[in-house]
Order: structure tokens, then C-alpha cells, then sequence
């Protein structure tokens, strides 16, 4: 004889009825030992996947220090003048008494974490698990693999005081625009975002002054929320005075 299922079940904060109302009890299927094991892959399971990355990233940098996040694309050569251009700038953030945090890989980034590891400073590099990416480069001194992009992109936020941002592809327009989106709507302060490189940045600045700005898609202010330029120094010395 089946068991009749009650009309309404509560299970936490959810209200289920009819045929959402489930035949067992949350502890009998914990405890019950029968039955598939596909649960390890259930969204539910994932939570505790993700609370475990937001623990070790939140761990593992908590001493990190007054730190500037580096991003650009991985495909550039250590013989581009933004490689080196990268390395200068760490090293100089270095110099000022920053730490540097890229995404770990190689070509801007890898440049990055060179100049910090070389003159002293904490190098830190957030890796991503993916497909066809690359292993943290060899100049990381401290490095964090994440599965997931929202947790790794949380500790760029979390723990940088800014970002300068290379020449890069979606993943490096997908951090600038999320920093500018959190400073825009005030959920972040004092976030100084430097472009570095006008010649690649300029057409994106202009669609930005010429064409958001008229159509009322951001104020005036917002185009002040970055800053463009060509010299590693000026980069830095800009950082500096706005961190």
C-alpha cells in the first residue's frame, strides 16, 4: 500500500505541492545506501564544490597584502613590446610596494608575474580550469587553480586595489567591463582601471564616448573610470595616485 503524500511539504525555505511533494524524506535518502550515485554531479552537490574555492581562494590570499591585478591576453610572445611592457609595469607596482595578481598563464600574464617574482615582490597567479588552457606559468609564486569562473573573478575583485588592463581577447574584456560594471553601480570604490596601450584600446574608448554616451547608456562620469596610456611609468605613477 503507497504511502499517501501530504498536500504541502516544506523543505527548508521552499513550499512544494502536488506533484512536487517528494515520497521521502531528506534524511531517508541520505541514509539509504541503495540507489544510484549520481548525486555527486547534482547541483546541489556543486554548492559545497563551490563554498570549498571560495574557502581555499579566501584563505589563501587573506594576508596577501595592497596587491594590482594584471590582465591580457595569453597569446602574446615574449618578443611583443607588450610583454615587456607588462613586465616593466610589475616591476614597478613592485617597486611601490604592490603585490601582482594575473590569471597565471602565459604570454601578458606570465610577463606580469615574471617582473613581481624577479624584483622581490609577491607574484600571484588565479588559474582556471579549462579544456585547452595552460598550466600556471613558472614566475607564479602563489598560485590558486579554480573550477569556476565566478569564484576565481570574485578574489580579482576581492583582492585587488585595481586593475591595469593589456591588450587581450573576451576573458580580458569580460574582467574590464565586470570591474567597471561593479564601480559604476557602487559595488565596488575606489577601483582604478588603467588601459594600457591606446592604440589597441582607442576605438573602444570612442564607441564608449561617442556612441554609449550620447544614446544615454552611461553618464559622463563613466568614461572617467579609466585611464588610457602608453608608458609603463605613467601606468604605474596613475595607479599609485588613485589607489
Amino acid at each position: 500500500m503507497s504511502k499517501q503524500r501530504p498536500a504541502e511539504w516544506r523543505r527548508g525555505p521552499m513550499r512544494l505541492r502536488r506533484d512536487a511533494v517528494p515520497d521521502s524524506t531528506t534524511d531517508q535518502r541520505l541514509l539509504d545506501h541503495r540507489g544510484p550515485h549520481d548525486w555527486v554531479h547534482t547541483d546541489p552537490w556543486r554548492v559545497m564544490r563551490i563554498q570549498s574555492e571560495f574557502v581555499e581562494g579566501f584563505g589563501g590570499l587573506a594576508e596577501l597584502g595592497a596587491s594590482v591585478t594584471i590582465f591580457g591576453s595569453a597569446r602574446t610572445s615574449p618578443d611583443d613590446p607588450m610583454y615587456d611592457a607588462a613586465r616593466r609595469i610589475a616591476e614597478g607596482l613592485c617597486a611601490a610596494g604592490y603585490g601582482v595578481i594575473t590569471g597565471g598563464g602565459p604570454g601578458i600574464m606570465e610577463a606580469a608575474n615574471r617582473g613581481a617574482s624577479e624584483c622581490g615582490g609577491v607574484s600571484v597567479g588565479l588559474g582556471i580550469e579549462l579544456p585547452h588552457e595552460q598550466t600556471l606559468n613558472d614566475w607564479v609564486d602563489i598560485g590558486i587553480n579554480f573550477r569556476y569562473f565566478f569564484v576565481r573573478k570574485t578574489m580579482f575583485v576581492k583582492y585587488s586595489q585595481g586593475y591595469i588592463v593589456m591588450p587581450g581577447g573576451f576573458g580580458t574584456m569580460d574582467e574590464l567591463f565586470e570591474a567597471l560594471t561593479l564601480s559604476q553601480t557602487g559595488k565596488i570604490t575606489t577601483f582604478p582601471i588603467v588601459l594600457y596601450g591606446s592604440e589597441y584600446w582607442r576605438g573602444l574608448v570612442d564607441w564608449l564616448r561617442d556612441t554609449m554616451l550620447p544614446a544615454g547608456m552611461i553618464a559622463e562620469e563613466d568614461l572617467d573610470r579609466v585611464h588610457l596610456c602608453d608608458d609603463p611609468e605613467d601606468a604605474v605613477r596613475w595607479f599609485v595616485a588613485n589607489d
